[in-house]
């Protein structure tokens, strides 16, 4: 488990809490990193994010499941936040629609892809959880 109780973990959860993007790193099959933005949702201990069945983060994952997140960090009010954590598939949570904060976070989002919540969900159809390791950062 992760300490956010820090002066900088207390930064990290007001990022977690506010920001509308993450970038999740993979590992290709030729060992490349692979970074992506994505949106996700804290549950306090894991980042919950959708996936296209076809992407190519699902076959990085299912050969190298450590992963890395960070948020942007561009401005002088940013810091620099990096977790580390094992993704797995999460056949257990449920549609992107039908998960409540997610839904909630996202929803300007979806209207804004022209897309029904439903629509969403069907695309983006594949829930994987990431547990974090550690983090760094400052």
């Amino acid at each position: 488990m992760l300490d956010l109780n820090t002066e900088f973990g207390r930064k990290v959860k007001r990022r977690l809490k506010n920001e509308q993007e993450i970038w999740l790193t993979t590992t290709d099959a030729h060992g490349t990193p692979q970074p992506r933005p994505v949106w996700f949702h804290w549950d306090g201990e894991t980042f919950l994010i959708y996936s296209e069945s076809h992407a190519h983060k699902l076959k990085h994952i299912a050969k190298h499941p450590t992963v890395a997140l960070h948020f942007n960090s561009g401005n002088a009010d940013a810091d620099v936040v990096v977790f580390i954590g094992t993704a797995a598939l999460a056949p257990d949570a449920p549609p992107a629609y039908q998960h409540k904060q997610y839904f909630q976070k996202y929803r300007a989002g979806i209207q804004d892809l022209k897309m029904t919540p439903e629509a969403f969900s069907a695309r983006w159809s594949v829930p994987l959880r990431i547990t974090p390791k550690k983090l760094r950062g400052w």
